[in-house]
C-alpha cells in the first residue's frame, strides 16, 4: 500500500504530522524532530520521514511553528532603492531563497540616507523581524558600532568590511580589471572609466576604479585622468552627462567601462546622440549584467556579480544564525567573510576579440 493510501489520510483531507509518523514507522516527536532540522537524527530515520512528508504531501505549519519557537517567520533586506536594477533583481532573488525556507522578506529602501540605514538597523520595525540583510551604501567604516546589534545580521556589498559581522561580498576589483582587459584585448588603447567617486576609498566606485587602474598597468597603459568621468549617482541620465562631458570637450575615447549598466545605457545614448557608433567608434561594457542590459541597443556586455549566489549565500547563512547554528561549518565565535564570483557576459556593444564571436 502506498503511503499516500495510509490510515488516517482520506482523499481530501490535509495530512497531519500523525500521519506522517504512522506512514514512516517513528514517533510524532521524531517527526518534529526532522521538519525543525534538529541535528540528532539518524539519516536513516530522516529519510524515512522526509520520504513519507513527500508522498503524503504533508505542509510544515509555518506560522504555528514560529509562533512556538519565538520565530516571526519574517527577515528583512535594506537596500538603497528598487528602482535600481541591481538592487530590484537583489531583492527578487532574496524572496526567492528565503520562500525555499519558510521566510518572508520584508523589503525596507534606506533611499540613500544615512537615516534610512540607522532606522533599518534599530528602529521600532526589528521587532517584526528575526535577522536582517543589509545593503548600506551611507554608513561607512567609522560606523561600526552601530552594527553592533542583538539579532542576526549578514552585510552585503563593500561600504564596510569588518570580522565582527557576517558579510557576503562581490568581485568588484576583478570585474572592473576583467572588463578593462577585455576592451584592451579587442584593440582598444584609450579606455574610460564612467560614473567614479572622487575622494572615495571605500565602496563599489573605488573597487571597481582599483580594477580598471589594475588592468590598464597589467596592460602596459598608463593612467590618464582625463579618461575618468565621475557621477556621483548611477543613473541613466548620470551615464549620458558624464559622457557628454567627456565628448564635449573633444575627449574620444575607444572603449568605456561604465561602473554600472545604468550608467552604460546612458554612455550608449550619448555616444549614438554624438553621431559615432557602438562598437565601431567606441566599446561600452557595463556592470552587473542587469535584467535589461541584453535588450538594449546593442545588447551590453557586462560584468555579472553573481547575485543569485549572494542572495543564496545571505539567506542561508542568516537562517542558520536564526536557528543558532554556525554557518558554513566555520568556528564558533567567527564571523562567515565570502566574495561571490564574477564573470564577463559578452554582446554586442564589445568588439569580439580576435578569432571569436560575440554571443547575443
Amino acid at each position: 500500500m502506498s503511503l499516500a493510501a495510509s490510515p488516517g489520510t482520506g482523499r481530501g483531507s490535509t495530512p497531519t504530522m500523525k500521519d506522517v509518523a504512522q506512514a514512516a514507522g517513528v514517533s510524532v516527536k521524531t517527526v518534529s524532530n526532522v521538519v525543525n532540522d534538529y541535528e540528532f537524527v539518524s539519516e536513516a530515520t530522516r529519510g524515512k520521514v522526509n520520504k513519507a512528508i513527500e508522498e503524503l504531501g504533508y505542509r510544515v505549519n509555518v506560522p504555528a511553528r514560529n509562533l512556538r519557537l519565538g520565530y516571526t517567520g519574517m527577515i528583512s533586506l535594506a537596500i538603497p532603492d528598487l528602482a535600481m536594477p541591481y538592487f530590484a533583481q537583489l531583492s527578487s532573488l532574496v524572496i526567492e531563497e528565503a520562500k525555499k525556507l519558510g521566510m518572508r522578506v520584508l523589503v525596507e529602501p534606506t533611499l540613500y540616507s544615512r537615516e534610512g540605514e540607522i532606522e533599518a538597523l534599530h528602529g521600532s520595525q526589528r521587532s517584526m523581524i528575526d535577522g536582517l540583510i543589509y545593503s548600506p551604501l551611507e554608513l561607512g567604516m567609522d560606523d561600526l558600532d552601530q552594527l553592533r546589534v542583538d539579532y542576526p545580521l549578514v552585510v552585503v556589498g563593500e561600504r564596510i568590511f569588518s570580522d565582527q559581522f557576517d558579510h557576503v561580498a562581490t568581485e568588484n576589483v576583478e570585474g572592473a580589471k576583467h572588463a578593462t582587459a577585455y576592451l584592451i584585448n579587442t584593440g582598444c588603447r584609450r579606455v574610460a572609466v564612467i560614473g567614479t567617486h572622487p575622494g572615495e576609498k571605500l565602496g563599489s566606485a573605488a573597487l571597481r576604479l582599483e580594477g580598471y587602474r589594475q588592468g590598464l598597468e597589467e596592460a602596459g597603459l598608463d593612467y590618464d585622468p582625463r579618461l575618468v568621468a565621475p557621477s556621483r549617482m548611477w543613473h541613466r541620465i548620470d551615464g549620458v552627462n558624464a559622457m557628454n562631458s567627456l565628448l564635449d570637450q573633444g575627449i574620444v575615447p575607444d572603449g568605456v567601462v561604465a561602473l554600472n549598466d545604468m550608467l552604460a545605457a546612458g554612455v550608449l545614448h550619448s555616444i549614438q546622440m554624438h553621431g559615432m557608433s557602438v562598437p565601431d567608434d567606441i566599446s561600452v561594457i557595463g556592470f552587473d549584467n542587469s535584467d535589461d542590459s541584453q535588450y538594449l541597443s546593442p545588447s551590453l556586455t557586462s560584468i555579472s556579480p553573481g547575485l543569485k549566489a549572494v542572495a543564496r549565500l545571505s539567506v542561508r547563512v542568516l537562517k542558520d544564525r536564526i536557528n543558532g547554528v554556525q554557518p558554513l561549518n566555520i568556528k564558533e565565535g567567527e564571523h562567515v567573510f565570502r566574495k561571490v564570483s564574477s564573470s564577463l557576459v559578452v554582446r554586442n556593444s564589445t568588439r569580439a576579440l580576435p578569432g571569436n564571436e560575440i554571443a547575443v
